[in-house]
């Protein structure tokens, strides 16, 4: 039953602690990494974050932090930049509230899967919006971390099959502006509230629903106070695993090309094992009882991408940028 942990999440949390506590000796005189994240030590990228640590033992000792311990949700790209922090795993909401044009890679129904994602930012044009995030901000992106198409959980029993059936849901986003609008964009009423605070708003009612990836779902349990999933598939989901530029301009260029290689190798181990997990936990939250289905998607893509032209927001995307990326 998926109340326990399974076998491969116990696996995944096992070799994400070993990889992270034991450095060799030759490590020591190495720089420390310190990695805040909001995700869990049981999470799939804790784990590709410990197979990232082992692979750079030669080069840096990555110190991580999960669970928002070291710093909470949205406070991490401070935190880099004011030397506070060396990695971290960055939402793109976050840079959007500091480069404007970085709104466009938050709307709805922009990517159509984690390929697509990736091939955007292995792109001449996701190049140049990583060179953005370089000179404006001083972080150095090493790639997105895919984490699962986000979908509706709800704890009410309404069937929603367009985004007029969202009007007065109430849906947990996270806090700032491009997750607000995000929520308004798929017809819901969104409702600002800590990742941490998900779950006893869902078992009060002070919230009827959340958006996240199935993985996610699963990790934090929601699926415990929750009726139902809405396969809406509205965003997918993704952070940037980032280092300082300072602490990456501190590296040789053989170090760096051999971090970058590390750094890809695992975020392509966590993006496959992601898209494993959605699958089968598909079947397992049916098997708990959850009813899960599929909306209208034609319509909530019309009705969020209408949002998002006829907003201030598209006004500050770079010309051709959106046409470039559905062109990819």
């Amino acid at each position: 039953m998926i109340l326990n942990l399974t076998r491969r999440a116990l696996m995944l949390g096992s070799v994400a602690i070993a990889a992270a506590v034991s450095m060799p000796a030759m490590a020591q005189d190495a720089p420390t990494l310190r990695f805040s994240a909001v995700f869990s030590d049981q999470d799939i990228r804790a784990a590709m974050m410990g197979q990232l640590a082992d692979a750079v033992r030669d080069i840096a000792t990555i110190e991580p932090y999960y669970g928002g311990t070291l710093f909470r949700q949205g406070t991490e790209l401070v935190a880099l930049q004011r030397g506070n922090l060396e990695m971290g795993n960055i939402a793109p909401q976050d840079i959007s509230n500091q480069i404007p044009e970085w709104s466009l890679l938050t709307s709805a129904y922009l990517f159509r899967d984690a390929e697509h994602l990736r091939t955007f930012f292995e792109s001449e044009v996701g190049e140049q919006f990583k060179q953005m995030a370089e000179d404006q901000l001083g972080i150095h992106i090493l790639g997105p971390t895919y984490f699962g198409a986000r979908q509706v959980g709800l704890r009410i029993d309404k069937e929603i099959q367009t985004p007029a059936d969202m009007e007065g849901v109430r849906l947990r986003m996270p806090g700032g502006d491009a997750w607000q609008f995000l929520g308004s964009s798929i017809g819901a009423s969104p409702t600002p509230m800590d990742y941490a605070e998900v779950y006893t708003g869902l078992q009060t009612g002070a919230i009827d629903g959340q958006d996240n990836p199935l993985p996610n779902v699963q990790n934090m349990k929601f699926y415990e106070v929750m009726d139902q999933i809405v396969l809406t598939s509205h965003l997918i989901g993704y952070d940037l695993l980032v280092i300082s530029s300072d602490a990456w301009n501190a590296m040789s260029a053989e170090d760096q090309d051999a971090f970058q290689a590390a750094a890809s190798e695992a975020i392509n181990w966590s993006q496959a094992e992601h898209i494993a997990m959605e699958e089968q936990l598909i079947g397992e939250f049916e098997a708990a009882g959850l009813n899960i289905y599929e909306p209208d998607q034609d319509a909530f893509r019309a009705y969020a991408q209408e949002q998002y032209l006829n907003s201030d927001i598209s006004a500050s995307w770079p010309e051709g940028a959106l046409e470039a990326i559905n062109a990819l």
